[in-house]
């Protein structure tokens, strides 16, 4: 039996473009009060205008996620405006051309762990208390194949997005007993602005065959409506055809 989303407090860390852009959308097409987050501000401001055309509840507020003390300002906006969040989607991620070994510098490896990895840490510290209080919450994590299957996406990545699952089943685990809810999300190939930090792009072929940001968020909403006690761990999600 599916729940339905009307009312509940959605919060998109990455909501600035691809996958966090469409989950935050949709969330909103199903009426739920969401709260959209990244560094762009520009960019949330212009899908706030985009949501309120059609009728829909979204508010903004530009964070870093690698920034923990933004995170907890965040936590506290949302719940100033909104109330604790039913639901958090966290889809922050970056990579770097430099991402192999020989030119991976310890800044690099430092940005990519802050953005993919403390991140996710430093959003579900600042929520945590108070979806405790309250006996419920639901947090959602996008990682990648990358973090389950080892590939060319650079060692760096792909620590933080097997880091990314770590940290996911271990707050269900811990949290279970106070009605919170994890799931982790890894997909396989998405069309999305990260590929333009691959040292070599896809070639429209692949790209033709790529999963899209939407197929995605498709995915997280449907995961988000079901029934409380049902958890979703763990999904992969693959192109067909790749």
């Amino acid at each position: 039996m599916s729940v339905p989303l009307q009312n509940q407090v959605v919060l998109v860390v990455g909501a600035s473009s691809g996958i966090g852009r469409d989950t935050a959308v949709l969330f909103a097409r199903e009426g739920a009060k969401v709260f959209a987050s990244a560094r762009r501000e520009d960019r949330l401001s212009s899908l706030q205008q985009e949501m309120r055309a059609e009728g829909h509840t979204l508010e903004y507020m530009a964070a870093d996620a690698s920034q923990a003390p933004e995170m907890v300002a965040l936590n506290d906006k949302v719940t100033a405006t909104f109330g604790v969040p039913d639901i958090v989607v966290f889809v922050t991620g970056t990579n770097t051309p430099d991402r192999y070994l020989p030119k991976l510098t310890t800044d690099l490896w430092d940005m990519m762990i802050g953005t993919n990895l403390n991140g996710a840490y430093y959003v579900t510290r600042a929520v945590l208390p108070g979806m405790r209080e309250r006996k419920s919450g639901h947090i959602m994590f996008v990682s990648s194949i990358s973090g389950i299957v080892p590939d060319v996406s650079g060692a760096s990545y792909q620590a933080a997005k097997r880091g990314v699952i770590g940290l996911c089943h271990a707050i269900r685990v811990e949290e279970k007993e106070n009605g919170i809810r994890t799931c982790v999300v890894c997909p396989g190939l998405v069309e999305t602005e990260i590929l333009e930090k691959r040292p070599v792009k896809p070639s429209a072929e692949t790209l033709a065959k790529a999963l899209q940001p939407l197929d995605i968020a498709e995915v997280i909403v449907s995961i988000a409506k079901l029934h409380p006690r049902v958890a979703i761990p763990e999904v992969q999600v693959m192109p067909t055809l790749l």
